[in-house]
């Protein structure tokens, strides 16, 4: 089933999310597909919902306005921190070239291999590790997006950024704001400060 339409006009639209790429991703992705059967009838609820191991499935609208705050475009190569269940990396499939996404906890990280088969999405490459250390060996990135908090960014993570690209985290304990970094050069970033939000922790 697809996110009603209903939903993404209420959830989505009325709330400002004005991507048409963006919208579309959020409608053909099923976020039941993601969930496990007990959460499967509030999968369109728009709350963060528990996926197991102490972790969450992010709110639909956070998972949208982070998505297009990025401005992934086709030819992007994306690297995503905190894999979970699969459901923003999918979302993320349909508007990027190639995603690679990392998680630290191993029941995650292959029960999102398997949701990400069984959809056949295929270009997207998982990786069991601290998501601390990136993927450097598959950067640079075009766009970074971490879906856990911290009080800062790893610098290690700004370092696979390539010149231009954009880097988006939940920063701050135990308030955090949706925070963005975008690559000036090698040595020099701008920084825009966004929304409250609240969302798992980092684990290292």
């Amino acid at each position: 089933m697809n996110f009603p339409k209903g939903q993404i006009q209420v959830q989505l639209i009325d709330r400002g999310i004005k991507q048409s790429a963006v919208l579309e991703a959020m409608e053909k992705i099923s976020r039941e597909d993601f969930l496990p059967d007990a959460m499967k009838p509030f999968a369109y609820e728009d709350k963060a919902l528990p996926i197991g191991e102490d972790q969450t499935i992010s709110q639909p609208y956070i998972v949208a306005y982070m998505t297009e705050q990025l401005d992934v475009q086709p030819h992007h190569k994306v690297l995503e921190i905190g894999t979970g269940c699969g459901y923003q990396t999918a979302v993320l499939s349909r508007l990027a070239h190639k995603i690679f996404s990392v998680e630290i906890i191993e029941k995650l990280h292959r029960q999102a291999q398997k949701n990400l088969n069984d959809l056949n999405i295929k270009n997207v490459e998982l990786r069991l590790g601290s998501g601390t250390e990136g993927w450097s060996e598959k950067g640079p990135f075009d766009r970074i997006m971490v879906t856990c908090a911290r009080k800062d960014i790893p610098q290690s993570l700004l370092q696979q950024l390539a010149v231009g690209g954009k880097l988006i985290a939940p920063i701050g304990e135990p308030v955090q704001r949706l925070t963005v970094w975008t690559k000036k050069n090698e040595d020099s970033f701008d920084q825009e400060v966004l929304i409250p939000v609240k969302f798992v922790k980092f684990v290292d």
